[in-house]
């Protein structure tokens, strides 16, 4: 599994993106499940919302299976708020604590974002560092 962020969601269905050609290169490439959060999806709409029809495209990225989206619990949002305690000045944003407690829940270690910043910077429970795709 591949955890997907935010902007490269985005930058798949907008094509005045500078990063869609690109996204659509490394999405056709992947084979294996790509997973993600609430949080993300909605970051995704929000930054999505000058068009229905990038809205629509999205949702049946998730409606179609291309796309599986890890469902919270109270045990995985408590993780996220101590994350971003730990990371506080930082900051680490909500959306990305939900995908380092998602990844930490998974055992998954691999992530595509553009965020390589954060990501780069964020441990996972076994102190392992996120292999960043692209």
């Amino acid at each position: 599994m591949i955890l997907i962020d935010t902007c490269p969601m985005v930058a798949f269905f907008d094509k005045d993106d500078r990063h869609h050609g690109l996204c659509i290169g490394i999405l056709k490439d992947i084979r294996e499940p790509l997973v993600t959060t609430w949080p993300v999806l909605t970051e995704c709409f929000y930054l999505l919302n000058f068009s229905w029809e990038a809205q629509s495209a999205a949702l049946d990225f998730v409606l179609n299976g291309v796309v599986f989206i890890v469902p919270s619990s109270i045990e995985s949002l408590a993780d996220a708020k101590k994350m971003m305690k730990k990371y506080q000045d930082f900051p680490m944003d909500f959306a990305d604590a939900t995908l380092v407690s998602a990844a930490n829940d998974l055992l998954i270690d691999h992530i595509t974002t553009f965020d390589k910043k954060h990501f780069g910077t964020y441990r996972l429970r076994n102190k392992r560092s996120f292999e960043i795709l692209p």
